[in-house]
C-alpha cells in the first residue's frame, strides 16, 4: 500500500545527525497498521521510498507518536534537496 505525502526536510542535530521527513498525522494510523505485519523491532517499518527520480530502501521509525522517514545523503544530492525544502515522497512499507 503506497502512501504519498509532502513534508518539509529537516535536519536533526542529535548525536548522529540526519535529515528527515515527518509523516503527516493523517497517515500515522495506516503506518501503525502496516507495522503489525512488517516491523523488525522497535516499531521500525522497512520501506521503499521514491523522491523525484530517486528510489531507495530505508526504514520509517516511530518518534513522539508519529513517524520519521530518513532521507539519505545520496538521495539529497541526487535530487538537490536542502533543509527546509518541501519534498513530495511516496513510501511503500514492506
Amino acid at each position: 500500500m503506497p502512501l504519498t505525502f509532502t513534508a518539509e526536510l529537516f535536519h536533526w542535530r542529535g548525536p548522529a545527525p540526519h535529515y528527515f521527513l515527518r509523516v503527516p498525522e493523517e497517515l500515522v494510523p495506516d503506518l501503525k497498521d502496516a507495522a503489525r505485519f512488517v516491523t523488525y523491532g522497535w516499531g521500525m517499518i522497512p520501506c521503499e521510498a521514491v523522491v523525484g527520480e530517486t528510489r531507495f530502501r530505508t526504514s520509517i521509525f516511530p518518534k513522539d507518536g508519529g513517524y520519521l522517514l530518513p532521507v539519505k545523503v545520496a538521495v539529497r544530492r541526487a535530487e538537490a534537496l536542502e533543509e527546509g525544502q518541501t519534498v513530495p515522497v511516496t513510501v511503500t512499507p514492506g
